[in-house]
Protein backbone atom coordinates (compact mmCIF):
# COMPACT_ATOMS: atom_id res chain seq x y z
CA UNK A 1 0.00 0.00 0.00
CA UNK A 2 1.18 3.53 -1.01
CA UNK A 3 1.35 5.02 2.52
CA UNK A 4 2.42 2.01 4.40
CA UNK A 5 5.20 3.26 5.76
CA UNK A 6 5.93 7.28 5.72
CA UNK A 7 4.61 9.92 7.54
CA UNK A 8 1.21 11.50 6.20
CA UNK A 9 2.89 15.02 6.36
CA UNK A 10 5.77 16.40 5.48
CA UNK A 11 7.77 17.19 9.21
CA UNK A 12 7.64 20.37 9.87
CA UNK A 13 9.20 20.24 13.56
CA UNK A 14 7.15 23.68 13.94
CA UNK A 15 3.89 23.31 12.78
CA UNK A 16 1.78 24.14 15.86
CA UNK A 17 4.38 27.02 16.94
CA UNK A 18 1.65 29.96 16.08
CA UNK A 19 -1.28 27.34 18.05
CA UNK A 20 0.34 27.25 21.48
CA UNK A 21 -1.83 30.11 23.13
CA UNK A 22 -4.71 27.92 21.85
CA UNK A 23 -3.60 24.91 22.20
CA UNK A 24 -3.89 24.09 25.95
CA UNK A 25 -6.51 26.74 26.43
CA UNK A 26 -9.26 25.21 23.88
CA UNK A 27 -8.63 21.74 23.10
CA UNK A 28 -10.36 19.54 24.78
CA UNK A 29 -8.70 17.64 28.39
CA UNK A 30 -8.68 14.36 28.74
CA UNK A 31 -10.77 13.17 32.34
CA UNK A 32 -9.40 11.98 34.90
CA UNK A 33 -11.81 8.74 34.56
CA UNK A 34 -9.88 8.02 31.43
CA UNK A 35 -6.16 8.20 32.37
CA UNK A 36 -7.30 5.85 35.01
CA UNK A 37 -8.45 3.25 33.39
CA UNK A 38 -5.65 3.09 30.70
CA UNK A 39 -2.84 2.94 33.84
CA UNK A 40 -5.14 0.11 34.77
CA UNK A 41 -5.31 -1.24 30.99
CA UNK A 42 -1.56 -0.91 30.68
CA UNK A 43 -0.85 -2.16 34.25
CA UNK A 44 0.95 0.98 35.58
CA UNK A 45 1.99 1.39 39.43
CA UNK A 46 3.10 4.68 41.10
CA UNK A 47 6.68 5.74 39.94
CA UNK A 48 6.57 3.63 36.67
CA UNK A 49 7.76 5.40 33.51
CA UNK A 50 5.15 7.01 31.01
CA UNK A 51 6.58 9.14 27.70
CA UNK A 52 4.59 11.09 26.17
CA UNK A 53 5.21 11.48 22.47
CA UNK A 54 4.26 14.84 20.95
CA UNK A 55 3.34 15.98 24.60
CA UNK A 56 2.21 19.68 23.18
CA UNK A 57 1.26 21.53 25.98
CA UNK A 58 1.44 18.63 28.27
CA UNK A 59 -2.76 17.67 28.21
CA UNK A 60 -1.13 13.67 28.97
CA UNK A 61 1.57 14.43 30.57
CA UNK A 62 0.21 16.34 33.48
CA UNK A 63 -2.50 14.24 34.61
CA UNK A 64 -0.48 11.14 34.55
CA UNK A 65 2.13 12.81 36.64
CA UNK A 66 -0.57 13.44 38.63
CA UNK A 67 -1.21 10.11 39.25
CA UNK A 68 1.99 9.52 40.30
CA UNK A 69 4.01 8.41 37.62
CA UNK A 70 7.61 9.33 35.92
CA UNK A 71 6.83 11.17 33.08
CA UNK A 72 8.92 12.60 30.29
CA UNK A 73 7.27 14.86 27.72
CA UNK A 74 9.01 14.62 24.39
CA UNK A 75 7.71 17.60 21.95
CA UNK A 76 9.91 18.62 18.96
CA UNK A 77 8.16 22.93 19.68
CA UNK A 78 10.01 25.05 22.15
CA UNK A 79 6.64 26.99 22.33
CA UNK A 80 5.32 24.35 23.66
CA UNK A 81 7.41 23.08 25.94
CA UNK A 82 7.51 26.01 27.65
CA UNK A 83 3.55 26.01 27.60
CA UNK A 84 3.53 22.30 29.09
CA UNK A 85 6.83 23.30 32.01
CA UNK A 86 4.65 26.44 33.10
CA UNK A 87 1.59 24.50 33.52
CA UNK A 88 3.53 21.57 35.33
CA UNK A 89 4.85 24.16 37.71
CA UNK A 90 1.12 24.85 37.85
CA UNK A 91 -0.59 21.69 38.87
CA UNK A 92 2.80 21.12 41.35
CA UNK A 93 4.33 18.03 39.61
CA UNK A 94 7.71 17.22 38.23
CA UNK A 95 8.05 15.96 34.77
CA UNK A 96 11.24 15.88 32.54
CA UNK A 97 10.11 17.56 29.23
CA UNK A 98 12.75 17.30 26.29
CA UNK A 99 12.81 18.71 22.94
CA UNK A 100 12.91 15.80 20.39
CA UNK A 101 10.16 13.97 18.13
CA UNK A 102 9.73 10.52 17.07
CA UNK A 103 12.36 10.97 14.78
CA UNK A 104 15.12 11.79 17.39
CA UNK A 105 14.23 9.85 20.60
CA UNK A 106 15.89 10.41 23.54
CA UNK A 107 17.54 7.46 25.16
CA UNK A 108 18.66 8.64 28.51
CA UNK A 109 15.30 8.62 30.48
CA UNK A 110 15.54 4.55 32.37
CA UNK A 111 12.81 2.41 32.00
CA UNK A 112 9.58 3.30 30.00
CA UNK A 113 6.18 1.08 30.73
CA UNK A 114 3.72 3.15 28.35
CA UNK A 115 3.86 5.54 25.03
CA UNK A 116 1.33 7.94 25.52
CA UNK A 117 0.44 9.87 22.17
CA UNK A 118 -2.49 12.33 21.74
CA UNK A 119 -3.76 13.33 18.58
CA UNK A 120 -0.06 12.99 17.25
CA UNK A 121 0.40 9.84 15.81
CA UNK A 122 -0.77 10.48 12.30
CA UNK A 123 1.96 13.20 12.04
CA UNK A 124 5.15 10.21 12.08
CA UNK A 125 5.82 7.92 10.37
CA UNK A 126 3.91 5.36 11.70
CA UNK A 127 5.50 2.00 10.66
CA UNK A 128 8.90 3.12 11.87
CA UNK A 129 7.76 4.72 15.10
CA UNK A 130 6.64 1.14 16.33
CA UNK A 131 9.96 -0.19 15.73
CA UNK A 132 11.56 2.20 17.55
CA UNK A 133 9.20 2.16 20.71
CA UNK A 134 9.32 -1.95 20.32
CA UNK A 135 13.28 -1.14 21.09
CA UNK A 136 11.89 0.90 23.94
CA UNK A 137 9.17 -0.85 25.63
CA UNK A 138 9.99 -3.78 28.41
CA UNK A 139 8.13 -7.29 27.49
CA UNK A 140 4.67 -5.84 29.49
CA UNK A 141 4.86 -2.48 28.16
CA UNK A 142 2.14 -0.52 26.14
CA UNK A 143 1.30 2.47 23.68
CA UNK A 144 -1.60 4.61 24.60
CA UNK A 145 -3.49 6.73 21.22
CA UNK A 146 -5.67 9.46 22.59
CA UNK A 147 -7.94 11.34 20.55
CA UNK A 148 -11.16 12.74 20.90
CA UNK A 149 -14.46 12.40 18.28
CA UNK A 150 -17.78 13.97 18.23
CA UNK A 151 -20.62 12.13 17.32
CA UNK A 152 -23.28 13.15 14.85
CA UNK A 153 -26.02 15.28 16.90
CA UNK A 154 -27.78 18.09 16.82
CA UNK A 155 -26.30 19.45 19.34
CA UNK A 156 -22.70 19.26 17.50
CA UNK A 157 -24.20 21.58 14.60
CA UNK A 158 -21.71 24.07 15.56
CA UNK A 159 -18.44 21.92 14.45
CA UNK A 160 -20.29 21.51 10.83
CA UNK A 161 -20.34 25.74 11.02
CA UNK A 162 -16.58 25.66 11.47
CA UNK A 163 -15.86 23.03 9.25
CA UNK A 164 -17.43 24.66 6.42
CA UNK A 165 -15.95 28.46 7.27
CA UNK A 166 -12.47 26.50 8.09
CA UNK A 167 -12.50 25.03 4.74
CA UNK A 168 -13.11 28.28 2.92
CA UNK A 169 -9.99 29.73 4.57
CA UNK A 170 -7.74 26.45 4.97
CA UNK A 171 -4.85 27.07 2.64
CA UNK A 172 -4.81 23.48 2.70
CA UNK A 173 -6.71 20.59 3.85
CA UNK A 174 -4.90 18.84 6.68
CA UNK A 175 -2.69 16.18 5.17
CA UNK A 176 -3.80 13.63 7.72
CA UNK A 177 -8.01 14.63 6.58
CA UNK A 178 -7.28 14.20 3.08
CA UNK A 179 -5.40 10.98 3.52
CA UNK A 180 -8.46 9.10 4.82
CA UNK A 181 -10.07 10.01 1.93
CA UNK A 182 -7.76 8.00 0.12
CA UNK A 183 -8.38 4.19 -1.07
CA UNK A 184 -5.45 3.24 0.57
CA UNK A 185 -5.81 4.65 3.98
CA UNK A 186 -4.99 2.96 6.68
CA UNK A 187 -6.29 3.55 10.04
CA UNK A 188 -3.96 3.57 13.47
CA UNK A 189 -5.21 0.25 14.44
CA UNK A 190 -4.12 -1.31 10.97
CA UNK A 191 -0.45 -0.26 11.74
CA UNK A 192 -1.24 -1.49 15.10
CA UNK A 193 -1.92 -4.65 13.97
CA UNK A 194 1.08 -4.86 11.71
CA UNK A 195 3.46 -4.54 14.73
CA UNK A 196 4.57 -5.97 17.70
CA UNK A 197 1.58 -3.91 19.51
CA UNK A 198 -1.39 -6.30 18.01
CA UNK A 199 -3.30 -6.79 21.44
CA UNK A 200 -5.44 -3.54 21.06
CA UNK A 201 -8.47 -2.62 22.74
CA UNK A 202 -10.35 0.76 23.25
CA UNK A 203 -11.61 2.53 26.26
CA UNK A 204 -13.77 5.74 25.98
CA UNK A 205 -15.40 8.39 27.91
CA UNK A 206 -18.50 10.55 26.74
CA UNK A 207 -18.10 14.38 27.95
CA UNK A 208 -21.14 16.90 27.55
CA UNK A 209 -20.76 20.41 28.94
CA UNK A 210 -21.15 24.16 27.43
CA UNK A 211 -19.01 26.19 25.34
CA UNK A 212 -19.15 29.40 24.09
CA UNK A 213 -18.59 31.55 20.34
CA UNK A 214 -14.79 32.44 21.69
CA UNK A 215 -14.30 28.84 23.11
CA UNK A 216 -14.81 27.85 19.47
CA UNK A 217 -12.75 30.48 17.36
CA UNK A 218 -9.86 29.65 19.81
CA UNK A 219 -10.57 25.86 19.47
CA UNK A 220 -9.92 26.98 15.30
CA UNK A 221 -7.07 28.27 15.80
CA UNK A 222 -5.58 25.77 17.91
CA UNK A 223 -5.97 23.64 14.87
CA UNK A 224 -2.64 23.54 12.30
CA UNK A 225 -4.39 24.29 9.15
CA UNK A 226 -6.35 27.56 10.25
CA UNK A 227 -3.28 29.04 12.90
CA UNK A 228 -2.97 32.20 12.57
CA UNK A 229 0.43 31.39 10.98
CA UNK A 230 -1.21 29.45 8.40
CA UNK A 231 -3.73 32.51 7.82
CA UNK A 232 -1.38 35.22 7.78
CA UNK A 233 -3.60 38.45 6.82
CA UNK A 234 -6.31 36.79 6.14
CA UNK A 235 -6.80 35.77 10.07
CA UNK A 236 -8.73 38.45 10.81
CA UNK A 237 -11.27 37.76 8.29
CA UNK A 238 -11.79 34.12 8.92
CA UNK A 239 -12.45 34.91 12.41
CA UNK A 240 -14.94 37.33 11.36
CA UNK A 241 -16.74 34.94 9.48
CA UNK A 242 -17.21 32.08 11.64
CA UNK A 243 -18.38 34.50 14.46
CA UNK A 244 -21.10 35.54 11.72
CA UNK A 245 -21.46 31.96 11.16
CA UNK A 246 -21.96 31.08 14.78
CA UNK A 247 -24.21 34.09 15.58
CA UNK A 248 -26.73 33.01 13.23
CA UNK A 249 -26.66 29.40 14.70
CA UNK A 250 -26.82 30.89 17.91
CA UNK A 251 -27.00 34.58 19.02
CA UNK A 252 -26.50 34.23 21.84
CA UNK A 253 -23.50 32.75 21.61
CA UNK A 254 -24.42 29.35 23.43
CA UNK A 255 -23.31 26.79 22.41
CA UNK A 256 -23.47 22.74 23.31
CA UNK A 257 -20.46 19.76 22.94
CA UNK A 258 -20.86 16.25 22.97
CA UNK A 259 -17.51 14.52 22.79
CA UNK A 260 -15.94 11.11 22.97
CA UNK A 261 -12.30 11.20 24.75
CA UNK A 262 -10.92 7.79 23.61
CA UNK A 263 -7.58 5.82 24.19
CA UNK A 264 -6.67 3.21 21.64
CA UNK A 265 -4.60 0.92 24.52
CA UNK A 266 -1.86 -1.74 22.66
CA UNK A 267 0.19 -4.21 23.57
CA UNK A 268 2.34 -7.20 22.51
CA UNK A 269 0.46 -10.54 22.36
Amino acid sequence: MSNSSGPLAEYEPRRFRSTVPYYSRFRLSYPAALIARVGAMAGLAPGDGVMDLGCGPGLLAIPFAEAGMRVVGVDPEPDMLAAARQAAELARVTIDFRQASSFDLPTDIGLIHLVTMGRSFHWMDRTETLKILDRLLPPDGAIALFEDDHPRTAENRWLTVLGEVGQRYGSQEAAHRAARQRTDYRSHVSFLFDSPFSHIERVGVFIRHAITTDDIVGRAFSLSMLSKEKLGERAADFERDLRAALTELSPEGRFTEIAELAAVVAKRN
